[in-house]
């Protein structure tokens, strides 16, 4: 059964799937798709574009895969993709992509707090936290189980690696590397996410090869290059302690 509010405004176009409720003054526009379950609240606007997975709920005011906030786009057809399970809460905006990534994306069992904003073209993995007021500028990339900290602005192009954590208040202009705890003005490495790794079944022994790992990044005194030369040589080669390396060479804008 689908419930629509008497008030909410659904496009014929739209195409919604069975369990969906829309509350009142909604409006869902042509070319949407909403998963199994899935539950938009009164006042939210769903732009065409849209794609929303199954059990997702968008609250009160939030306003999803509108038009870019981008000079460059010219009325090219794209979309926005969030994930199952994903809450949105209320008085968020998230704008569709553009023609460079084609969409928006915004992966499973995610937690958008209050009034956050999702620029045109950025990819947020599975599992991830934006806390209230967090804002994305365009062509931003959140890797699985990043939490973001409240108020926090994130430069366009920048990276954010699996499983770091950003404190509240501060702002991202660089990538962040995976991983790790992130604070202060500029930004800069605190130490291990040690309790986050924990709690999600990293072993003492991955940990312990991590902080092997940044103890060298950061504490050497080499340079990237030097310093992912020599974690090669001295550290063994597991799949996190690969990531952190593909990380550091691939990085466009330079970590933090």
């Amino acid at each position: 059964m689908i419930d629509i509010h008497p008030s909410a405004i659904v496009h014929n176009g739209a195409s919604l799937a069975e369990g969906v409720s829309i509350g009142p003054f909604s409006i869902i526009e042509d070319d949407v798709e909403i998963g199994e379950g899935s539950q938009i609240h009164s006042h939210v606007l769903v732009a065409r574009g849209a794609r929303i997975g199954g059990n997702c709920q968008i609250h009160h005011g939030t306003v999803v895969a509108t038009i870019p906030q981008d000079l460059k786009f010219s009325g090219e057809k794209t979309i926005l993709q969030i994930g199952d399970n994903t809450i949105i809460r209320e008085f968020c905006s998230i704008n569709r992509g553009t023609k460079d990534r084609g969409s928006t994306q915004i992966g499973r069992d995610c937690f958008l707090m209050a009034y956050t904003h999702v620029a045109h073209d950025c990819w947020v993995g599975d599992g991830v936290i934006l806390a209230n007021g967090v804002q994305l500028a365009g062509h931003v990339t959140i890797e699985d189980w990043v939490i973001v900290g409240g108020l926090v602005p994130v430069h366009q192009f920048c990276r954010i690696g699996q499983h770091a954590i950003i404190g509240g208040g501060f702002r991202a202009v660089q990538d962040v590397p995976p991983y790790i705890l992130t604070a202060g003005e500029p930004l800069v490495y605190k130490g291990l996410n040690i309790i986050g790794l924990k709690r999600r079944g990293f072993s003492k022994e991955t940990c312990q090869s991590l902080k092997s790992c940044y103890r060298i990044l950061y504490r050497s005194r080499l340079n990237r290059n030097q310093a992912i030369e020599k974690i090669r040589s001295e550290i063994e080669m597991i799949p996190e302690v690969e990531a952190v390396l593909e990380f550091g060479e691939n990085s466009k804008r330079g970590i933090i």
